[in-house]
């Protein structure tokens, strides 16, 4: 719906403007912010990266925020209103920061395992993502905070993003891929959607017309702007007459250099600027920046307070999901008797995945903290586990302290080339973003020194993070040595590596670490962290501690060189000697829970050998608390996977990230994830919708119970009973199977329904009419799939009813296939 009074306001905006003035507007006026223009009433729109925090401008020693579960572990939920809760508290949090767009979510899908940015996505379906997503954008903006759905399109993996060509066809582009953004733009109508850096079909994402301004703006009636990825523009008039509307980051780009000029000539129609000017103006007045101009609610909940605490702590437990429950292992009481937390993760646990999502958090709850405050401390042991990581973090700051006031953190001296300290800062983290401006625009020479705080001599790894000539001297040992940056954007920035030795070390020895200048964008840092120890003594510490205990909780997982932003993964396998710790705690344990700290699917060789697993994804700020919740039962942990599981490496229908020539075949076609699984007849180790919970189900009574007038299904229904003796809430899933075997199975309506021991439920389940098509790639049109089988159960390893459908008319239905079971 237009609003006549703001459309004349717009158009009378852009009366106003010269050509220069208007194009100024169409790039970035900062790197994280849209010029603003006194002379029109516009102020600067202040966008952050998103999506599990709002991290601000600042990529570290900014301010702290809150650190939400990562998206995939949030889909889990497989909840619209905790997702929507989400975004409502995204929105506080960007209120507080005075900042009018968050840049999420991202709902690019888990098309192979390997992707390294899963961890920031919802899930490989697109139904699931779609509807989860628009969700979390209803929360964001019904508080006035812009989302920015992204990113569009075909950016599944991140080796040679910014370069690689997605390969798909007409069908897999419409039936897939397209689906969820369409989804989220349909449902939700998020103010902006981001262009991604690959290409698609041969044309980069940013110059692609036939599918920005042709399907999104033409055939979808999309409204809002679409921008530019970070230094994703290579172009100036393909970009600007393909439906770009704005150039990121600002505010020198290929539009400021050159747009003006091809204007001029001719080239570009004016009218094709205002257009996008109109485009920005009217986000700009959706968030307060243009027209009426917002005023910023004061007092909200700090991101350490008890509030948002207790809700984080609830959404990373609902999502969590039991992968096996043994013997009715779990819920752990708080009589289980004594515990031994076992696992470098129980200690260094994984809160946030790497890359351009991170946020600084005002705190991580460890799994062994979570556990011992969850258990008390007197019934709990810990015990370190084998290597995991291999780029290493930042120290903390209880590590390292001023050289000379003693205060948390480091000191940081810029020297120019004349050798003169020209500034001399104290920092509370222990690294630093140099992005070559403000204080650090012409430093030569960034020196980070501090004091080591231990309580005795112990052997540590010291070293730095971040590319550049580094010359590292502590305790009289001096060591010079460079480390490389990492390809792609913002490689220096998200991705950099470390280098460390190990050494014996002693309270209050004095750490000085010089960079030499570069050209480019990076974070640099101290590194602080344990020594590395031999895995067979490892091992056989671990062992000893389970043996003793009563439950063995063994901590897996992987770290942020796995589960990162611009760079794919080549294996599933746990990284270290995670198996083995494992596999022999198992073989002396009373019993053994492991939980597995990885957002994405990992290999699980041992998982026979255990009595439960917990899968906990990247849990955020307040992780311990909620794995104890979930493993004690108080939040119950009846998440479902949002990923299939493969039994080993190489398997499912799509696997390589790696492009051939620069081109990424989506060879899969439509059967992407379980859609695929399915149509193979291969058994996964875990289906997409796969988790146990605490209690056991059975369902009767299945039936198609609404049809469209076009005879797609609308509503299904079910009777669905607890037949266990905990609560539960149990996800009914309901599966078109058309009868064309050239269309895969897929999801097409879901429903949950919480219920005590004993108790039953009728159950609807409404079902999307979007999935239940397929595309005509000859005449360029949707075709309904009106015939097949509905499939009601709790995922496709595990259908609970089969319901034959017949067209024209109204649906034939079977016996179910299994009317009653319990499992």
């Amino acid at each position: 719906m237009t609003d006549p009074n703001l459309d004349s306001q717009i158009d009378e905006a852009i009366a106003a403007l010269s050509l220069d003035g208007k194009i100024r507007l169409l790039s970035g006026g900062a790197f994280f912010a849209l010029a603003g223009d006194d002379t029109i009433g516009l102020d600067p729109v202040v966008l952050s990266d998103g999506p599990t925090g709002v991290r601000g401008e600042v990529v570290v020693g900014g301010r702290e925020s809150c650190l939400l579960p990562n998206a995939s572990l949030l889909a889990q939920t497989w909840n619209t209103q905790t997702l929507d809760d989400v975004g409502n508290l995204l929105a506080e949090e960007a209120i507080d920061q005075e900042t009018h767009v968050v840049l999420g979510p991202t709902i690019n899908l888990h098309r192979t395992p390997l992707g390294g940015r899963l961890f920031e996505a919802f899930s490989e379906d697109p139904l699931l993502t779609g509807r989860l997503a628009a969700a979390y954008v209803r929360g964001l903006q019904r508080r006035g905070i812009g989302a920015s759905l992204k990113h569009f399109l075909g950016n599944e993996s991140e080796t040679e993003r910014t370069t690689v060509n997605a390969v798909m066809s007409d069908q897999a582009l419409r039936e897939v891929y397209l689906a969820p953004f369409q989804i989220v733009l349909e449902d939700s109508n998020p103010w902006t959607l981001m262009a991604a850096y690959n290409k698609v079909n041969g044309t980069p994402s940013t110059e692609h017309s036939a599918l920005l301004n042709g399907v999104v703006k033409e055939e979808w009636g999309y409204d809002g702007v679409v921008v530019s990825d970070w230094f994703a523009t290579g172009s100036c008039v393909d970009s600007v007459t393909a439906g770009l509307d704005l150039v990121m980051p600002g505010p020198v780009t290929p539009w400021s250099k050159s747009l003006a000029d091809e204007v001029r000539s001719g080239a570009v129609a004016e009218s094709v600027i205002d257009e996008h000017l109109r485009r920005i103006l009217r986000l700009a007045s959706r968030v307060g920046a243009f027209g009426e101009k917002r005023t910023w609610e004061k007092g909200l909940p700090a991101p350490s307070s008890g509030a948002r605490a207790a809700k984080l702590i609830d959404v990373a437990a609902r999502g969590m999901v039991v992968l096996k429950n043994e013997n009715q292992t779990l819920p752990l009481g708080a009589d289980s008797g004594s515990i031994a937390v076992i696992g470098r993760h129980g200690i260094d646990t994984i809160a946030q995945g790497g890359g351009s999502a991170q946020v600084r958090p005002p705190h991580v709850v460890s799994i062994a903290d979570g556990i011992r405050a969850g258990f008390g401390a007197d019934n709990v042991s810990v015990t370190d586990g084998v290597e995991t990581r291999i780029v290493l973090p930042a120290a903390p700051p209880s590590r390292v302290s001023h050289p000379t006031t003693g205060a948390p953190g480091v000191r940081v001296r810029v020297f120019n080339d004349a050798g003169v300290v020209v500034h001399d800062r104290h920092l509370d983290v222990a690294e630093l973003e140099d992005s070559r401006t403000g204080w650090l625009a012409d430093a030569a020479r960034i020196e980070l020194s501090a004091r080591l705080q231990l309580a005795g001599p112990t052997e540590l790894q010291v070293g730095v993070r971040g590319p550049g000539r580094w010359h590292v001297d502590i305790a009289n040992r001096e060591e010079t040595f460079e480390i490389p940056f990492h390809k792609g954007p913002g490689g220096g920035f998200f991705r950099p590596r470390s280098q460390a030795f190990t050494m014996k070390v002693n309270p209050g020895d004095l750490i000085v670490a010089t960079a030499e200048r570069t050209d480019l964008q990076r974070i640099l840092g101290l590194v602080v962290a344990e020594a590395r120890r031999s895995p067979a003594v490892t091992i056989s510490r671990a062992v000893t501690a389970a043996a003793a205990a009563d439950t063995a909780i063994v901590v897996v997982g992987n770290t942020p060189d796995q589960e990162t932003e611009g760079q794919d993964k080549t294996t599933l396998a746990l990284p270290g000697h995670q198996d083995a710790l494992v596999a022999a705690v198992a073989g002396q344990a009373k019993r053994t829970v492991v939980i597995v700290n990885a957002a994405t699917p990992v290999l699980m060789p041992w998982a026979n050998l255990v009595d439960a697993i917990l899968f906990v994804g990247l849990p955020g700020q307040e992780a311990g608390h909620a794995v104890a919740a979930a493993l004690l039962g108080d939040i119950l942990p009846e998440g479902r996977l949002v990923t299939t599981f493969p039994q080993a490496d190489g398997e499912g229908p799509a696997w390589t990230t790696t492009p051939a020539g620069g081109d990424l075949p989506y060879t899969e076609g439509t059967f992407v994830g379980h859609r695929g699984w399915f149509a193979q007849g291969h058994t996964p180790a875990y289906w997409f919708g796969h988790g146990l919970g605490y209690t056991r189900w059975e369902y009767t009574e299945p039936g198609v119970t609404e049809l469209s007038e076009g005879g797609e299904v609308t509503r299904v229904a079910v009777t669905v009973r607890n037949a266990g003796d905990f609560d539960g809430r149990e996800t009914v899933q309901v599966y078109l199977q058309p009868a064309d075997a050239a269309q895969p199975t897929r999801l097409i309506g879901w429903s949950q329904v919480e219920l005590g021991p004993g108790a039953e439920a009728h159950v609807d389940v409404e079902c999307d009419v979007r999935l239940q098509r397929r595309w005509d790639s000859h005449a360029d049109a949707w075709v309904a799939l009106d015939e097949g089988k509905i499939l009601v159960g709790r995922n496709l390893g595990d259908v609970r009813g089969t319901l034959d459908l017949v067209s024209p008319g109204a649906p034939e239905q079977s016996a179910p296939r299994s009317a009653v079971r319990t499992i």
